[in-house]
């Protein structure tokens, strides 16, 4: 199973969602980096279920355990190993549904692929339990990242019909630090209560909602990427797609430049300060696969929750006859809001990768 990448940062998810515990292991990490372990501990509370009426009342501390890796909170060298157990799987709830496969999740790919031995109860290995160990990579990525001068942040900009505003040109860090310190990580809070309430309703319904988030890094150098198959789209993009219920991911202004003339969509470069810029940013701080040095700006597509109450048409695997399937437990009406810090994870994690290999 390829749950792994990263070049100089090679770094390994394991675990299901149901399992003893999930994990991850991070091996390229540089020696001597302090963890601050009260900012990790932030960061991944930002994921953590159970919060609030938003996401799934499963209840998870998610407190890593480093296997090895540290040294009195330094790295050492040695590939970092970070586990964390889970505590509160109600794996009962998913008995029916190994013959039933939920339309919309990878329970039927995963019966074909494995000859029907995966373990699928709460989603198994494909499971958004699985952001976890990943934030925890993440995490410290920020954090050398930040010592380095790179900052990376997101919002969430839309559920449903519902959108939050967009980055300024130049965002700073200091509002990547004052959205992650909302309980709904959005810029505009009136637009964010709406949005809430699109999720709820939806909750109370039976139902579920998608979303987008979208994400800024600013400090990046120009000059980072390779053409044609390893520029900085491919390399982020891989590991995007890697997080589970994301459809699409686009760079810059994406799908929209199918919509513009050249004259509108092209980044007019300006000197300020001694330095090349743009007066837009339309491409993303990426032309060629290659970092101009502007804010480097993405968007990530999340599906609505595939696991709701209202009845939907199934199979019986056993018999390959039609039925109707009423899924029960615990699920997120809308996971977008609590992948934002995961975006964030992934793109960090990327990134370090990257300028670790200009060392």
């Amino acid at each position: 199973m390829s749950s792994e990448f990263g070049n100089r940062l090679h770094v390994s998810i394991f675990g299901q969602s149901h399992g003893k515990a999930i994990g991850a292991v991070a091996d390229g990490l540089p020696a001597g980096e302090t963890v601050d372990m009260e900012e990790l501990a932030r960061f991944l509370a930002r994921r953590r279920p159970g919060q609030n009426a938003l996401s799934t009342s499963r209840q998870e501390t998610d407190v890593p355990e480093f296997l090895s890796g540290l040294q009195g909170g330094v790295t050492c060298g040695s590939p970092l190993c970070a586990v964390i157990q889970n505590r509160d799987q109600h794996s009962s709830d998913y008995a029916a549904l190994a013959d039933t496969p939920r339309p919309g999740h990878a329970d039927y790919t995963a019966w074909v692929k494995w000859g029907g031995q995966a373990d699928m109860r709460g989603g198994g290995h494909f499971s958004g339990r699985l952001t976890a160990p990943l934030c925890i990579v993440g995490g410290i990525a920020k954090q050398l990242l930040a010592r380095r001068g790179v900052y990376v942040g997101a919002h969430l900009l839309s559920v449903e019909g519902e959108t939050d505003s967009s980055f300024p040109l130049l965002p700073a860090p200091a509002l990547f630090e004052e959205i992650a310190a909302k309980p709904f990580p959005v810029l505009d809070d009136a637009r964010g209560a709406r949005m809430q309430g699109t999720i709820m309703a939806a909750a109370q319904e039976g139902d579920s909602v998608g979303g987008v988030v979208e994400c800024a890094v600013v400090g990046l150098p120009a000059g980072l990427g390779e053409p044609m198959f390893d520029g900085m789209e491919s390399r982020l993009a891989a590991v995007l797609f890697g997080i589970p219920a994301v459809k699409g991911v686009e760079f810059g202004a994406g799908f929209e430049a199918a919509t513009l003339r050249g004259s509108v969509n092209n980044d007019p470069f300006r000197i300020r300060d001694g330095r090349v810029v743009t007066s837009r940013n339309r491409s993303g701080g990426i032309l060629g696969g290659i970092t101009t040095g502007m804010p480097l700006t993405l968007r990530t597509a999340f599906k609505p929750t595939p696991s709701i109450s209202k009845p939907q048409q199934t199979v019986r695997l056993s018999s390959m006859e039609e039925t109707e399937l009423v899924i029960g437990g615990r699920h997120d009406p809308c996971v977008a809001h609590r992948a934002v810090p995961v975006v964030e994870a992934a793109v960090a994690t990327v990134l370090l990768d990257i300028l670790l290999e200009q060392d």
